[in-house]
């Protein structure tokens, strides 16, 4: 398990890089690094692990050899777990062992697919932030923003060219709220006009 192999999964802003130790077929291990950090976390633990796993450490975007998000993009809990959630479909992972350091930690303790998790490694672990209660709210409207997001990602469409009158009669569909003349000053600055319309 010393050696190991880099691995790169495409996002919208350019790419999530990882590392990868043991053979392809093992159990699969997602290994989650700490604020500030990288993959580079794991290299000392790994060859000291059962040699049976799989074992995937990424870098989190904007750390390591990951991308940055765009300029002005915040760096929110939620696109954590997007990456994460990202990895594993690029790797197809329907089911696996998640291990987290520090804020890899944290992130995993509230995973938002547990269906998906087999086993929870936490180094350094505190406990988890939620009464029992509550929990199962929470996963489930979070859970939402990164399905929507993943899904609309997924289908990558090329805007739609439009007349400014169907425009404005999408506005005010989408936005039962705007009069005739409120979607029409939006529009003047939320709209391009481009060859095809």
């Amino acid at each position: 398990l010393g050696m190991f192999s880099e691995l790169k999964f495409p996002v919208p802003w350019g790419h999530v890089a990882a590392k990868a130790w043991g053979p392809l077929e093992g159990h699969p291990v997602l290994c989650l690094h700490g604020w500030l950090d990288n993959a580079n976390t794991f290299d000392k633990l790994i060859p000291l692990l059962p040699r049976e796993c799989y074992y995937v450490a990424m870098d989190f975007s904007g750390h390591g050899l990951s991308s940055h998000r765009p300029a002005g993009s915040a760096y929110h809990f939620l696109d954590y777990v997007s990456d994460v959630r990202r990895v594993a479909a690029a790797l197809q992972w329907r089911r696996f062992t998640l291990m987290g350091h520090s804020m890899g930690k944290w992130l995993l303790s509230f995973f938002l697919y547990p269906e998906m998790v087999d086993k929870l490694i936490l180094l350094e672990n505190l406990g988890f932030l939620l009464a029992p209660e509550d929990t199962e709210a929470w996963l489930k409207s979070k859970r939402m923003v990164i399905d929507v997001l993943l899904s609309l990602e997924a289908k990558q469409q090329t805007p739609k060219a439009r007349s400014p009158e169907a425009a404005l009669q999408r506005l005010l569909e989408a936005n039962r709220h705007l009069t005739a003349e409120g979607g029409a000053i939006l529009l003047q600055r939320g709209a391009t006009e481009t060859p095809a319309g």
